[in-house]
């Protein structure tokens, strides 16, 4: 029996070897290469030789203006996107949840954007914001609305992102969130209608309380979603940070570092210390899931 055992795990390895040989060469080296290329503050980029290591990059990120331009814009718009995609994803799926007709069909519907293509759809949303021509400015002009340049404004840039990205990825939010409301048993709300409670007493301690794992879940991983930002802006306004570099992110500034300056030390650094704010937020989230979640 054992060796029978043993002889189904080795062909097991062998069958999950290809896609173990993938995520090593493509997943963890690159991440721990990455990481040790932090400290190399001297090397050769061509034959990989290490002259010098220690902590200057951290140094030169760490007090380099653009990386605290990057920070803030990153953090205003992870502030804006993650509660409001919650909320909005939440009473769409309320609502698709109830009795309404066509409930399918909206679904997919909703559904669509997170499946299309984000350059395809950075595209649209630059036709819809055009100054000239744009769909946004002939639908403010039909109130008597002047026309506003909603792609050269540094004020608008962060509200644009926001609501492009909740839109995005609304429909993925939508079917978690549908999942969970299917999951809670119906004698629950059957019990409160007895009892007389209205719709909102069993949205607030029935509903919202037995949704608190999917909650926990959706909020963890839109931060992490919104720490990652770079295709919108990148596409959105054209290969540029936005006017005034109001739409520099975290990955985009490690973008920039990377690929048109080819400080790659110092872009391993910033995404470094990227990871490390992730690890922050999404540990304290753990921890206030743990306390606040139903199960």
């Amino acid at each position: 029996m054992k060796k029978l055992s043993k002889n189904k795990e080795l062909k097991a390895f062998f069958y999950l070897l290809p896609a173990l040989l993938i995520i090593v060469t493509f997943k963890i080296y690159p991440i721990i290469k990455s990481f040790t290329m932090a400290f190399y503050t001297d090397f050769d980029y061509l034959s990989g030789t290490v002259y010098e290591r220690g902590l200057s990059n951290f140094q030169y990120v760490l007090t380099d203006s653009d990386f605290y331009l990057a920070l803030k814009n990153t953090f205003f718009f992870v502030l804006g996107v993650v509660p409001l995609s919650i909320i909005i994803s939440l009473g769409f799926a309320l609502l698709l949840n109830s009795n309404i007709k066509c409930k399918n069909f909206f679904r997919s519907i909703y559904f669509l954007p997170f499946i299309t293509s984000t350059v395809a759809l950075s595209t649209i949303w630059r036709w819809i914001f055009n100054g000239e021509y744009g769909l946004a400015n002939y639908l403010i002009g039909l109130f008597g609305i002047d026309k506003i340049n909603w792609l050269t404004n540094p004020n608008l840039t962060i509200p644009i992102l926001v609501l492009f990205t909740v839109w995005k990825y609304m429909g993925y939010k939508i079917i978690i969130f549908l999942a969970g409301l299917q999951n809670i048993d119906e004698k629950y709300y059957l019990s409160a209608k007895i009892d007389g409670a209205n719709k909102w007493e069993i949205f607030k301690n029935i509903t919202f309380p037995l949704l608190s794992p999917t909650l926990s879940f959706i909020s963890i991983t839109s931060i992490i979603d919104a720490f990652k930002i770079f295709d919108q802006v990148f596409v959105l306004y054209s290969g540029s940070t936005g006017p005034l570099k109001s739409g520099l992110t975290i990955v985009y500034y490690i973008f920039n570092k990377f690929y048109r300056h080819w400080q790659f030390s110092i872009a391993a650094t910033a995404a470094f210390i990227l990871f490390i704010i992730i690890l922050i937020f999404t540990v304290i989230q753990l921890k206030i899931s743990k306390r606040k979640t139903n199960y």
